[in-house]
């Protein structure tokens, strides 16, 4: 009676543009003997990597996911006979610069036996809109708090508590699932003049919750 409390949720959600887009870039190469595989393979994924690579600062990240070559069977016959080695390297890139990757992802398409998937938008885990979520959510919370108080005729007296959704648990709040837009493109023969890509970025979205409790000064019931 001496010090009623007040218990609220602030809750925040903002939309923002992406910071990073990612795509994945996978490099195959066919061949009668392991040998040819493995080098029109090795060509190829070079080929790529320097393209990659001429966009400078625009790549913040790039990164070699996996390689693999396999013999392929022939279906009929018996025995064990290798009708072909197939062989593969998966690439992952992120850019910052997102109109030169409308151009970029356009010319990996062009190249021989290249697949290319993408781009997933995304924010930077150290982004400013989280930080500006969450104060948000605090700021969501006070005013709550405020109004209830002003309904019984009050003040709000001093803050007892402030966490994190979940966080009396020690589990983080719940984050909803990315959403990511997708474009795949493979190509086996290079186009003379191929324009770039117009891609829209897909703006994010950022949700921030925290618990908070309040004393207020005893109103008059």
């Amino acid at each position: 009676p001496d010090a009623p409390r007040i218990a609220v949720r602030g809750e925040a959600h903002l939309e923002v543009d992406p910071e990073l887009a990612r795509i994945g870039v996978t490099v195959n190469a066919r061949g009668k003997d392991r040998r040819t595989a493995l080098d029109d393979l090795t060509r190829r994924n070079t080929t790529v990597l320097d393209l990659i690579k001429t966009y400078g600062d625009a790549v913040e990240r790039l990164e070699t996911g996996a390689f693999s070559i396999t013999p392929e069977l022939t279906r009929h016959g018996r025995g064990e006979r290798v009708h072909t080695y197939h062989g593969t390297v998966r690439l992952t890139a992120e850019l910052t610069d997102f109109t030169a990757l409308g151009e970029l992802t356009t010319r990996l398409a062009d190249l021989e036996l290249t697949r290319v998937d993408g781009p997933w938008w995304a924010l930077r885990p150290a982004s400013q809109a989280h930080r500006r979520a969450r104060q948000q959510a605090v700021r969501e919370a006070v005013l709550r708090a405020r109004e209830y108080a002003e309904a019984l005729g009050t003040t709000l007296a001093a803050l007892v508590e402030l966490a994190d959704i979940g966080a009396e648990n020690a589990q983080p709040y719940p984050q909803p699932p990315a959403r990511m837009r997708s474009v795949a493109f493979a190509a086996e023969t290079a186009d003379p003049v191929a324009p770039p890509l117009d891609l829209e970025p897909q703006r994010q979205h950022v949700y921030a919750q925290v618990n908070a409790r309040f004393t207020m000064v005893p109103p008059r019931l």
